[in-house]
C-alpha cells in the first residue's frame, strides 16, 4: 500500500505500524510515531492497523541543550 512518510511517499507491505517501522529500517530505534498527525505510543504499535494513504511521521529525539 502507499504511505507517506516525513513527506515522501513510500510503498509498504506492512499492515501494521509496528511492521512498518521494520521495514522502513527503523527497527528498534527509540522513535515517536504519529499517524495522520495522532501520536501513537510505542505499546500501541503493534495494533495500529495502517492504510492506503496514512501520513506516517516518524521522529529520533534530539539531544542538545
Amino acid at each position: 500500500m502507499k504511505i507517506n512518510v516525513n513527506g515522501e511517499s513510500q510503498n509498504v507491505t506492512a499492515a501494521t505500524l509496528a511492521e512498518a517501522l521494520i521495514e522502513l529500517g527503523f527497527g528498534d530505534a527509540k522513535v515517536a510515531t504519529a499517524v495522520n498527525e495522532g501520536f501513537v505510543p510505542a505499546g500501541l504499535r503493534a495494533g495500529h492497523v495502517l492504510n492506503e494513504g496514512d501520513r506516517l511521521e516518524v521522529l529520533a529525539p534530539m539531544q542538545g541543550g
